[in-house]
């Protein structure tokens, strides 16, 4: 897959301005801050397609990317505490619109901050992909901010959260040294070609 080709294609603030849902697509979940929109501009070998927010929250549309294969699919971040209740709810509603309305979703990425314990949004997130049997991965980004002996005790940690649900790949990753990028473009493949 020529990763390197993908494109913005649309903006959705609404269920009903989702597009059809013509290929598979890979999702992108996770809070704010975690850096999905980074993730996807160094999986796609981009600096800039996706916009990179300095400000958490700021993403209040679920973003779709096309490639010839898939389309890339970045949802709204959670947990910001500084947008209001409304823009929350609007929120929730756009992405459990998305996520229930019977799209070829191939592969969830559900991203973690490795430095952090999973918060209780991340861990409700992943109980709904559970209950809703949709494909995941956990990715545990800024994976290069800890030293050895830290990120040996975060996977230790998250290896305890995630003990009950064997068998869902667990991907450290870095934007800066490139950790991950090879072993998410595989999943993606995988999961498109499944699809």
């Amino acid at each position: 897959m020529k990763y390197q080709n993908a494109a913005f294609e649309f903006a959705a603030g609404r269920v009903d301005q989702l597009p059809a849902s013509a290929l598979p697509e890979i999702v992108f979940s996770g809070k704010s801050n975690v850096g999905k929109s980074t993730l996807i501009n160094k999986l796609l070998n981009r600096k800039a397609l996706a916009r990179v927010s300095s400000t958490p929250g700021k993403t209040g549309t679920i973003n779709f990317y096309s490639l010839p294969e898939c389309r890339l699919v970045d949802l709204p971040g959670y947990g910001y505490a500084k947008v209001s209740e409304s823009e929350k709810m609007r929120w929730a509603k756009l992405v459990e619109g998305y996520l229930g309305a019977g799209r070829r979703i191939a592969c969830v990425f559900q991203l973690l901050d490795m430095r952090h314990p999973p918060t209780q949004d991340d861990l409700h997130m992943i109980q709904f992909l559970l209950d809703q049997e949709l494909p995941f991965a956990l990715v545990a980004t800024k994976s290069d901010k800890l030293n050895q002996t830290q990120r040996a005790a975060q996977l230790n940690l998250f290896a305890e959260y995630f003990q009950e649900i064997p068998d869902i790949p667990f991907i450290p990753f870095s934007a800066q040294n490139g950790e991950g990028v090879e072993a998410l473009r595989r999943l993606i493949d995988d999961a498109c070609a499944k699809s």
